[in-house]
């Protein structure tokens, strides 16, 4: 080489031997040339020459990967114009560009002799062999076009290009190269993974559908069976612990068996469906468990590409956040079963009338057969269609055996269940009506749901109410009431209604309820409204609050069940600021009386005047504490609460009975045992704390009192319930409702019976309703109770009540004898004179004097025409009308009405003018003295 000093402006090629004069054949051999018009996969258009190759051949350098040699200046990627210069020109040492990698000159470069390149160089990984910085340099100084084209020029002639490849002609023109096809490939693979990344991201999981979450409220018996559904979806929830393990593996057999050990997604299946429903075998979703849980709960099942590719990236992603449990069960819950039942336990009750915990392997598999084809596989009702359901039912439970999930042992000997028939909807019908409305209606009194949240649904009430009472209350009303009701020949029958409900007095628990004959027919709850007077069922409390309160007579007695009183027809009451005078059941006067037989017989007077004894008021604070709510209507601290003018509802007094026979302890009323939400959640319900509302004194007196009701009054006909049984008999205003109220030790149940046009809502008399005169609270009431309570009870021990009578309860009082100490009474009549028979205890012989009885004492005080005074005359309201030689019925009253004249001086005693006075009467003329004996008669 020549030590020609180095050029300025070297670069990289600093402490080189300068370069020798170029010529053709040391820049072809410096620079290692070879001509190319492009990279392989470009144009093909480049040759490189045959000298150009033997020389790098004898220099020993490796040919590059690409096939690509140095030259004077690097070759372009695509071919550039420059190697494609013709040949025979040779470098000149004009300064210009040399192309960069791209193939683009790199301006200011000078060009350098190409001498001192080193030789022997392999080629790197890219194809290019490693430049020294000579050869750097000599590459830099060989930019310009000349120099490219003397480098193309000499390799051409040295014959060292490589020849053109053949182009390819005829047919095989069309054919793409394994090149095209390896990108084409390679090109639609990033293309997948982009759109599925773009997918997954934007695809976000939606708030289930508003189908998905309806379901029904399920209302259930005590012991944990149906009463009723409400709602637009008969669907209810339940967890996977609540689906037997058979009914789990069934649905897995028949729609998904690997769904616990694969993606989220088959992608196989799916084209696999999608090749048999093009052959038309049938559309087949070839999705999993997965899939069609996100169809059923987020989606919909229009058939659209749009739905299945957000099916598709939300199961991928529900599959990332839910446990495969918790998506089967709600594959459970919200897959169709035919016969409008959703899920698999609406779907157990529907076909087999179980739940879905009591499902066995048969009855499993065949209803997981029917998600494939709800309507087509029910066999009842398309029988045509048995041997295809057959088939699938067969499918399944191969298919559990095959899983192992079924011994193919049980599976052999297995035969088809044939589900029940179909029922249609019940809805609301008969008592399941009146039931669910009582339960909303107590839910939301009590503060514990609202209606609008039982709207949502989902909800499990588990009532109180006992199956076998409620079936045995239905009966008895039917047998003694509905079913002798002729509405076509008695117009009245067409107004009767009937209520009654049934407590548990150690628990406050309501186990049977009759609120009409079919609440779709009559929506009124006769059980719960609050609309007829409660009648003589109220006089208990009075009686009741009497021996709570220690209460005494106006002339200071005790009030015990002997203590004696005045039953006067219409009699005033006195002790209080007002005027009243009750009449008695058929306008009868009963004279002396006591407490127990006042109640036999339903006296009225009697307890009216007990009212004020011991204090409207009082007798109110005790029935509001024995369970009647304090804001019932007419419940009024006045003498006439004690006949009943309350119009309290039938369960509102069978809960007061139930204090009484509970010994006086009250336990709020309830009919609700449990609460939960979508089969798991449980709804606090409110604390129930049991109280002493009154004495047990005070309690079992009363029912002491009211078993010889049962047993010598108005309710001889609950004898034939065949048990110790206490009671009150009770009649509204005009017959428009008649009233049994009674218990034994372990029910207490309320009847009411009662008159209603069913056009106009109006409350109607009872006259003639089934064929009797009159209806009244020992007729019908007291037969339905007893045959309600001796079927109810059936079979279980029969047991006596355990009572604590108050402090000479068990006493019997002697009657008043002084003749004079009796407001009311005429003395003993002695037959003095004409018209003495009338007198006394001569109780409505006369219609006359009967009707002057009734004048409440409101005469003049007249004269007679009897001689000598006829002492039975006084007190018959204070004296006669002129003219009237009868006098007044002993007892009709017994004193003046509060504000009557009562006797004026003259008239007491209805003396005639020189005959003697006969003993003043209540009201005479001494009315000073009217509250002094109230209630006192003589026999």
């Amino acid at each position: 080489m020549s030590d020609e000093p180095q050029q300025p402006n070297q670069g990289v090629a600093d402490h080189q031997p300068p370069a020798a004069p170029e010529t053709r054949g040391e820049a072809e051999s410096g620079t290692e040339s070879e001509t190319e018009s492009g990279t392989e996969s470009g144009t093909e258009s480049g040759t490189r020459s045959e000298a150009a190759y033997e020389a790098r051949g004898a220099r020993g350098e490796t040919a590059t990967a690409t096939g690509s040699a140095k030259l004077s200046r690097t070759a372009n990627a695509t071919g550039s114009a420059a190697a494609n210069e013709p040949p025979g020109r040779t470098a000149d040492a004009t300064p210009d560009q040399t192309p960069n990698a791209t193939g683009n000159a790199t301006p200011n470069q000078r060009a350098y002799p190409t001498a001192n390149t080193t030789p022997n160089r392999t080629p790197n990984a890219t194809g290019r062999a490693p430049m020294s910085p000579t050869a750097h340099a000599t590459a830099n100084a060989a930019g310009s076009p000349a120099a490219d084209e003397a480098g193309i020029a000499t390799a051409d002639a040295a014959g060292g290009g490589k020849g053109k490849r053949p182009r390819r002609t005829g047919w095989r023109r069309a054919l793409p190269t394994w090149r095209m096809v390896l990108g084409g490939f390679l090109t639609a693979m990033l293309l997948v993974i982009g759109a599925f990344l773009l997918g997954y991201s934007m695809v976000k999981i939606p708030p289930a559908n508003a189908m998905a979450v309806k379901q029904a409220n399920v209302y259930l018996y005590a012991d944990g069976s149906e009463i009723a559904r409400d709602g637009e979806i008969n669907r209810e929830n339940v967890s996977l612990a609540q689906v037997s393990k058979d009914a789990q593996h069934a649905v897995l057999a028949a729609e998904d068996r690997d769904f616990y050990t694969e993606p989220a997604v088959d992608p196989k299946a799916m084209l696999r469906a999608g090749w048999n429903t093009a052959l038309g075998k049938g559309k087949q979703s070839g999705s999993t468990i997965t899939q069609q849980y996100v169809k059923n709960y987020y989606l919909g099942q229009e058939q659209t590409v749009s739905r299945k590719v957000k099916e598709f990236f939300i199961s991928i992603k529900l599959d990332r956040t839910q446990s495969k449990d918790e998506i089967l069960q709600g594959y459970l819950n919200t897959s169709y079963f035919g016969r409008n039942a959703y899920g698999i336990q609406a779907a157990a009750q529907a076909y087999y009338g179980v739940k879905a915990k009591d499902l066995d392997p048969a009855r499993a598999a065949y209803l997981a057969a029917l998600v494939n084809a709800p309507s087509e596989f029910d066999v009842v009702a398309h029988p045509e269609n048995k041997s295809v359901a057959l088939a699938r039912w067969n499918y399944v439970l191969d298919g559990m055996v095959k899983k192992g999930w079924l011994p193919a042992s049980q599976r052999a000997g297995m035969k088809f269940p044939m589900p029940k028939d179909a029922t249609a909807p019940t809805g609301m019908s008969g008592q399941r009506g009146y039931i669910v409305r009582a339960v909303k209606d107590y839910l939301a009194t009590n503060k514990i749901l609202e209606e609008s949240q039982l709207e949502a649904g989902g909800y499990q009430i588990t009532t109180t109410l006992q199956k076998r009472n409620q079936d045995a209350l239905v009966k008895a009303v039917d047998d003694q009431v509905m079913n002798k009701l002729d509405r076509k020949n008695r117009k009245v029958d067409n107004y009767v209604r009937a209520g009654a409900a049934s407590v548990d007095p150690k628990t406050g628990e309501l186990v049977a309820m009759y609120g009409g004959i079919d609440y779709v027919k009559q929506y009124t709850n006769n059980a719960t409204r609050r609309d007829f007077q409660v009648g003589s069922t109220f006089k208990p409390f009075v009686f009741t609050s009497a021996v709570q309160n220690g209460s005494a007579t106006q002339d200071g007695r005790p009030i015990t069940p002997n203590t004696y009183y005045d039953g006067t027809n219409k009699r005033p009451v006195q002790g209080w600021g007002g005027s009243y005078a009750p009449e008695n059941e058929d306008q009868r006067s009963y004279g002396n009386i006591t407490v127990r037989e006042a109640t036999d017989k339903s006296v009225n007077s009697v307890y009216a005047q007990m009212a004020a004894d011991v204090g409207s008021d009082k007798v109110k604070d005790t029935a509001v504490a024995l369970g009647l709510p304090a804001d019932t209507k007419d419940l009024t601290a006045t003498p006439s609460i004690a006949l009943g003018v309350a119009t309290a509802s039938v369960v509102d007094m069978a809960d007061a009975y139930a204090t009484v026979a509970n010994h006086g302890k009250h336990a709020p009323f309830t009919m609700i045992k449990k609460i939960t939400k979508d089969g798991a959640d449980t709804i606090e319900l409110p604390k129930r704390t049991e109280s002493q509302a009154v004495s047990r004194e005070a309690a079992d007196t009363t029912t002491s009192i009211l078993r010889s009701v049962v047993q010598n009054g108005t309710a001889t006909a609950a004898q034939a319930a065949g048990r110790p049984a206490a009671g009150k008999t009770g009649t509204a205003e005009e017959d428009r409702a008649a009233w049994f109220a009674g218990y034994t030790p372990e029910l207490a149940t309320v009847v009411s019976v009662m008159g209603q046009d069913p056009d106009t809502a109006g409350h109607e008399s009872l006259y003639g309703a089934m064929g009797l005169p009159r209806v009244n609270g020992g007729g019908p009431p007291a037969q339905i109770w007893a045959q309600y309570t001796g079927d109810a009870l059936k079979n279980t021990p029969v047991t006596d009540f355990d009572l604590q009578l108050q402090p000479g309860a068990d006493q019997i009082q002697p009657p008043p004898s002084e003749p004079g100490d009796n407001p009311g009474d005429g003395g003993p009549d002695d037959g003095s004179t004409p018209g003495a028979d009338t007198g006394g205890q001569d109780q409505g012989q006369d219609p006359g004097s009967q009707d002057q009885g009734q004048n409440q004492g409101q005469g003049d005080g007249g004269t007679g025409d009897t001689n000598g005074g006829d002492p039975t005359t006084g007190g018959a309201g204070g004296g006669t009308p002129p003219g009237d030689p009868t006098g007044g019925e002993s007892g009709d009253v017994g004193g003046t009405q509060p504000g009557g004249q009562g006797g004026v001086p003259g008239g007491a005693g209805g003396t005639t003018p020189g005959g003697p006075a006969g003993p003043s009467g209540d009201g005479g003329a001494n009315t000073s003295m009217q509250g002094l004996f109230s209630g006192r008669t003589s026999p």
